[in-house]
């Protein structure tokens, strides 16, 4: 396999181009980026290492890259048991910018995480989102469930 790095950054323009038009964001291609970043950060916290290694095994090269980022496979995951606990670790991961991409409300947080997972739905198996999905809070297992299953 040949890497093509100018193919990639290709389709990663691409992606986050589509990816800020479905959430909404005009042309703020970097606030989608960070909000991206932070949610496949967040959940790759709290998933399984095997899991993670399946889901990012599904995913295009430009966001493996993104997912992996950081990433330290030793840790164990977080044990996130409530949507509210979730958002707090996204917004960990965001650091300063997160009250201004994601917004003060949880509600907020909330639709930008239901139509990220309904955008990485092109990407990512139904079958892998159900194997990652019970290590997720029950709201969340919900939202994922009742969005992307049907």
């Amino acid at each position: 396999m040949s890497l093509n790095f100018n193919q990639y950054a290709t389709e990663g323009n691409t992606f986050i181009k589509a990816y800020t038009e479905h959430l909404g964001l005009g042309n703020d291609y970097d606030k989608a980026g960070r909000m991206l970043s932070a949610i496949l950060h967040s959940l790759r916290d709290i998933i399984p290492f095997a899991e993670s290694l399946q889901f990012m095994a599904q995913l295009p090269m430009f966001l493996k890259a993104v997912y992996a980022n950081g990433w330290s496979g030793r840790r164990r995951p977080q044990k996130i048991r409530r949507m509210e606990e979730f958002i707090e670790l996204l917004r960990t991961h965001q650091r300063g910018a997160a009250a201004n991409d994601f917004g003060d409300e949880d509600e907020e947080v909330e639709k930008y995480l239901q139509l990220t997972f309904m955008f990485l739905r092109r990407y990512v198996s139904l079958g892998e989102l159900e194997d990652i999905r019970d290590s997720l809070p029950k709201d969340l297992k919900f939202m994922i469930y009742s969005n992307l299953m049907f």
